[in-house]
């Protein structure tokens, strides 16, 4: 399986709810940069990691791959469920583009295969709710509005494609902690300012409507997230990355999810890579890489190829 990682063209995020969940209203834009899971039948469950970020990924049953299948196998009274997932990293670790989510739903998927146990799209994206707020947009990739706490997933009206250079930073962040920081930051100004609580998130109908044009130019001023406060104040040198994409000619700069990950949008694939390369030698992030979107999610590779 080939699975590609997220961007959040929108993440607007409201009051905790009393689950500890909050509810969101996301634009989830799926890029080039992939994953890839290879399931194999096997006498015993087992799991290996490979790639970036490897040392960071556990390779237990704590491991959000390892519980969709089992999840799967349950859901399709698969007699044994033992299988060997073999997960080969380019999507960075904790780094708000949903490489874990990626992973579980390409091994959902997978599965389903390997096993014949023919669930219907409608089944895997019910488990994939199950396993994460993420996992249900990797499966069907695109560019796609997410509701709920992002597991209800829609396609969205969007035309063309755009270029991207992504910087990633030398460390992951929490999205936990994010989350936490954003809720503490809304209470301060709240307090400070005399300022109404947040209002259930609603999604932005300038940025359909320009993502209904396919113009990159009218999508870059658009760009926003709610977690984006919260990522700077734990990671201030997020600032000087995002100064730096602008310097450049980013038509829009954004935090991806709940970070570090920055995401700039390009004019066009040339421009993407000279921003990769502006961002890197400045110094800003541990490394920059192009990517296009949107893409497909979780697809099947036969000699090496989507089939």
């Amino acid at each position: 399986m080939r699975v590609p990682a997220k961007i959040n063209l929108q993440l607007a995020v409201g009051p905790v709810r009393a689950d500890g969940y909050h509810p969101l209203v996301t634009v989830f834009h799926a890029v080039s940069l992939f994953d890839e899971v290879t399931v194999r039948h096997a006498d015993a469950m087992a799991l290996t990691v490979t790639g970036e970020d490897a040392a960071a990924v556990p390779a237990d049953r704590s491991n959000l791959a390892w519980r969709a299948a089992r999840a799967l196998a349950k859901a399709a009274a698969v007699r044994t469920g033992a299988v060997r997932i073999e997960i080969r990293k380019r999507i960075p670790v904790a780094a708000g583009l949903a490489g874990g989510s990626a992973d579980a739903a390409a091994t959902l998927v997978a599965c389903n295969e390997l096993w014949q146990a023919g669930l219907s799209a409608p089944e895997l994206a019910e488990l994939a709710a199950d396993l994460g707020s993420d996992v249900p947009f990797a499966l069907v990739g695109g560019t796609a509005v997410g509701r709920g706490r992002g597991e209800q997933v829609t396609p969205a009206l969007a035309a063309g494609s755009y270029h991207w250079a992504l910087a990633f930073a030398r460390s992951g962040l929490s999205a936990a902690q994010v989350y936490a920081t954003s809720d503490r930051l809304r209470t301060a100004r709240g307090k400070a300012g005399g300022q109404p609580p947040p209002v259930e998130p609603t999604l932005s109908a300038e940025l359909m409507t320009a993502l209904r044009s396919g113009d990159p130019g009218r999508v870059g001023p658009q760009l926003t997230n709610d977690l984006q406060p919260a990522a700077l104040s734990l990671r201030p040198v997020l600032r000087r990355t995002l100064a730096a994409g602008q310097e450049h000619g980013a038509l829009g700069a954004v935090v991806s999810g709940s970070g570090p990950t920055c995401a700039f949008l390009a004019r066009d694939a040339a421009h993407a890579s000279d921003l990769a390369v502006a961002l890197t030698s400045s110094g800003v992030c541990r490394t920059a890489a192009r990517a296009s979107g949107p893409v497909p999610g979780a697809v099947v590779l036969r000699d090496g190829k989507p089939s």
